[in-house]
């Protein structure tokens, strides 16, 4: 059996570019879920905002404008590449009062910072230890700030994740392991799970809703393009074969993935949670 990759510095600094390539597209389609999470956490003008595994802070943008050149936004990630990029992306649209720190969301580092604000789009699932993580947010934020987050929702409701992982473990000849295994895609859809955690690491005021959000893209060689680029996780799996076997891998997911194109194009089903928490007073 196949451990789940070790979503490190590294493996994160090889998918940035991909991130940041994509960002047109991923912004399309986490557009109406990221506007949902800003106003989750309360975020306005002037308010001081810490993003969690921003990566090329795509969402740190939409987070600086809302808050205004009064307001401040930190973006950490594990990947120092990818800080790189956020920092060049928001000074290339002029949003100066955006910083970056290389910081593991589960040891920020932030005690005390009092921020208004904390998110994270689709990060905190890729930690091995959640509640740890959610602790050191919550250590961060100033008394009754807000917490918002995004993670994939179940299996069954993201089956582009569920085929596209089940083709790359049997092309790398690995049995299959718990969707909820910790650290991976889907570890954080457990029913139930994420309230439980925010309760745990002391926050109140939770509220978990499931959003659907559907990928649209031309075909479904598209998407997998998009994933072969920015996928850390099934890229890690595929790393140990060669080039010829890698290319047949990805060649499967396409053909498997091919039953969600319609007439107007190529539709993958998601559904995300949206998280929201209050810190206590």
């Amino acid at each position: 059996m196949l451990n789940p990759p070790s979503l490190n510095a590294q493996a994160w600094d090889k998918a940035a570019d991909g991130w940041n390539h994509h960002a047109a597209p991923i912004a399309a389609w986490l557009a109406n879920v990221t506007a949902a999470m800003i106003d989750a956490a309360q975020i306005g003008i002037g308010s001081s905002v810490l993003d969690i595994a921003a990566g090329a802070g795509n969402q740190t943008l939409d987070i600086a404008r809302r808050v205004g050149p009064k307001g401040y936004v930190l973006a950490t990630d594990v990947s120092p590449h990818s800080l790189t990029l956020a920092k060049d992306n928001a000074l290339t649209c002029g949003l100066t009062h955006i910083q970056t720190r290389v910081a593991d969301a589960q040891a920020l580092g932030l005690a005390g910072s009092n921020f208004d604000a904390a998110v994270s789009r689709l990060g905190l699932m890729f930690c091995t230890a959640p509640l740890q993580a959610l602790a050191s947010a919550r250590a961060a934020l100033k008394p009754c700030g807000r917490l918002a987050a995004v993670v994939f929702s179940t299996p069954q409701s993201n089956p582009c994740l569920t085929v596209m992982m089940g083709a790359a473990l049997k092309a790398a000849g690995a049995t299959a392991q718990s969707p909820y295994a910790p650290g991976t895609l889907l570890s954080l859809g457990q029913p139930g799970l994420m309230a439980k955690l925010l309760g745990d690491a002391g926050f109140g005021d939770i509220d978990v809703q499931a959003v659907s959000a559907p990928f649209q893209l031309a075909s479904a060689g598209h998407y997998v393009d998009f994933v072969r680029s920015s996928g850390s996780p099934i890229m890690q799996i595929l790393a140990s074969l060669d080039a010829k076997a890698q290319d047949a891998a990805w060649a499967d997911m396409v053909a498997k993935l091919d039953v969600f194109t319609t007439a107007s194009g190529w539709v993958g089903p998601n559904e995300l949670l949206l998280c929201s928490a209050t810190a206590p007073g």
